[in-house]
């Protein structure tokens, strides 16, 4: 009798601890959710906020390691997004990413813009050469771009370009093919942009 009434707690005890651990797990789902669709509000309210402040950089939320740079903008497929400080997988899991090693948004040199081909850098499969890319700046100056070159490149085999010497270009990067179920492999969709013809005539123009 004592024997059965040991189990039957043991039972209860066990029955409790699996009910924990899932709700556990539906909590830690539940926040995964909220983060997903809280994030891309405070992610564009930082963006207002630096342009009223003339670019200044603001954060999303207090703790964030990133923060908004620019927005990238493709008017052909209807593409409007943020690009954040930084290019690491906490930061692309929020957007598309400057590489900080790269040059600044809008600046001469090239500007290296990566993100996931699955998410917010899908549209690349769709993009056609010659397509006007838009860049806008915290300042609130847009910048125009034609994309010029689309390829692939196998990083293992040729490293990306960070730097350039050839005035002001802008490289958008994902990994490929688009739509691949293995995660981590060498192949990069590369798409190199120049000025559209407008901007360069007027960067060119003697002040």
């Amino acid at each position: 009798m004592f024997r059965r009434a040991g189990i039957n707690r043991w039972s209860k005890l066990l029955a409790l601890c699996l009910l924990l651990a899932g709700l556990h797990q539906l909590a830690a789902a539940g926040l995964i959710q909220a983060k997903a669709k809280l994030a891309p509000v405070l992610i564009e309210r930082a963006w207002g906020q630096s342009l009223k402040l003339d670019g200044a950089p603001v954060k999303p939320w207090p703790w964030a390691d990133t923060w908004p740079v620019a927005r990238l903008a493709v008017p052909v497929l209807a593409v409007d997004l943020p690009v954040l400080a930084g290019d690491s997988g906490n930061v692309l899991a929020f957007g598309p990413g400057h590489a900080l090693a790269s040059a600044v948004p809008g600046s001469p040199g090239l500007t290296v813009i990566g993100g996931h081909r699955d998410t917010h850098f899908a549209f690349l499969e769709n993009l056609p050469a010659g397509a006007l890319v838009q860049l806008e700046l915290p300042t609130g100056e847009l910048r125009n771009y034609r994309a010029e070159t689309l390829a692939v490149v196998n990083a293992e085999h040729n490293s990306l370009p960070l730097q350039s010497a050839a005035g002001e270009s802008l490289l958008l990067v994902t990994c490929y093919p688009f739509g691949a179920l293995r995660v981590g492999g060498p192949l990069r969709y590369v798409v190199h942009l120049v000025p559209h013809q407008s901007d360069l005539a007027a960067a060119l123009r003697p002040g």
